[in-house]
């Protein structure tokens, strides 16, 4: 997929691969995060971690990857004039990684200690906590780098199972964005993606969850420490439901900015929390909004009424939107949507991502088009649906005993 941004200097190349953590197994559980870290170890032209970086130095490029429950992906990001290199590279270390083992067993450590880092971050960790508990009793509920137990049993021979099953033609995807010309980038991309082969493993079924949730729950991972972090949130719909748009003009008026009610509520005029927010996660067969807050341990009970008050206040009614803040919050998606795409690499996310689940990619302009459409009885529906006691979850990280400090005011 291209993506011609003809007043640009730099152009972005990114490798999809339509797999993340949701695929795994308990035994091998972080494979996908892990083979993201070993294809940046060598690659047939490029067969060091060096020889890597230098290639893309040599250009003044920039590179990375990302791992999710459901994608995986890649990018070189340079000059214009340097696609072709930037593809050379991409398509060496992820289509031809080496895998060797002895660089397997060294990244193990590097895994373990990202692992242990976001254990010691927990406004990093919490976002896993409340998907822990959202999605018990299935892999969208895994941590997405694994455990230090399940990384060090990882073999070789488990990539190369891995690969064979996820990494092949059909389920992957190029994206390029920046200064380039539609038919030189598919020129490029056809000398350097397509010799790919086709090992695709029939065998494989991708794996839907169904989400049957009757009463709210509760996680607390007991933390001593100074501040307290919590989620909360409600179940919702994955990637193609239709009231997405609704949903997520409802998501900011809540907590879309600095303006809206719980940033108001919570920070501004009780001084509780200094990050508050609320946002959207979705998946392809489910998703949940969710609003999270930190705050002193002590006024943590304080801090979640209030933010349970403003759910249920808007779903009944108690406290209506009015139409000014319909037409701000319709407003800050919009220009919060231009500013993110002002960067080559964010366009690739929002379009690859969008036609790796979809099969086809609405333009920012549809999606600002849509947004105007959303009428206030439409965000009020999805409020009534989503606010729900049968559809609440709620994390918790901080020096708490047990679950019956929170249990009353949710329940």
């Amino acid at each position: 997929m291209i993506i011609p941004m003809p007043s640009l200097e730099s152009t972005t190349v990114t490798l999809w691969v339509k797999t993340g953590s949701r695929n795994e197994n308990k035994k091998v559980g972080g494979i996908s995060h892990f083979l993201e870290h070993m294809v940046f170890k060598g690659g047939k032209k490029h067969p060091t971690a060096r020889d890597i970086s230098e290639a893309v130095d040599a250009i003044g490029g920039e590179f990375n990857a990302g791992t999710s429950k459901d994608w995986t992906n890649f990018y070189i990001k340079a000059s214009k004039d340097k696609v072709e290199t930037a593809m050379d590279v991409l398509s060496d270390m992820v289509l031809s990684p080496i895998l060797s083992e002895d660089e397997i067993e060294r990244e193990k450590g590097t895994i373990i200690q990202e692992i242990a880092m976001y254990e010691d971050t927990p406004i990093m960790k919490i976002g896993e906590v409340y998907e822990e508990v959202s999605f018990s009793g299935n892999p969208l509920g895994w941590d997405t780098a694994g455990t230090p137990s399940s990384v060090k049993s990882i073999k070789r021979n488990d990539f190369l199972s891995y690969r064979k099953i996820h990494y092949h033609p059909e389920n992957m995807l190029v994206t390029v964005a920046g200064g380039i010309s539609e038919a030189s980038c598919l020129k490029l991309a056809g000398k350097y993606f397509s010799e790919f082969p086709s090992e695709q493993n029939t065998d494989f079924k991708e794996k839907t969850f169904k989400i049957s949730q009757t009463k709210p729950q509760i996680k607390i991972q007991t933390k001593k420490s100074e501040q307290a972090h919590f989620i909360l949130g409600f179940m919702s719909e994955g990637r193609g439901y239709k009231g997405r748009f609704a949903q997520s003009v409802l998501a900011s008026v809540l907590g879309g900015g600095m303006s809206s009610r719980m940033f108001i509520e919570v920070r501004e005029r009780r001084g509780l929390a200094y990050s508050v927010r609320t946002s959207i996660e979705r998946y392809q067969d489910t998703g949940y909004m969710g609003t999270y807050v930190g705050t002193d341990p002590k006024k943590a009970n304080e801090a979640l009424s209030v933010v349970l008050e403003q759910y249920r206040g808007i779903s009944t009614g108690k406290l209506p939107i009015s139409g000014e803040e319909l037409k701000k919050a319709k407003e800050f998606i919009k220009g919060h949507l231009a500013l993110s795409l002002e960067d080559t690499g964010a366009v690739n996310n929002y379009f690859g991502e969008q036609y790796l689940f979809l099969g086809k990619a609405q333009t920012p302009e549809e999606v600002c088009e849509e947004i105007d459409k959303i009428s206030l009885e439409e965000v009020y529906l999805e409020a009534k649906k989503l606010f729900t006691p049968t559809k609440m979850n709620l994390a918790v990280i901080g020096p708490f005993k047990n679950e019956s400090e929170f249990s009353k005011i949710i329940k």
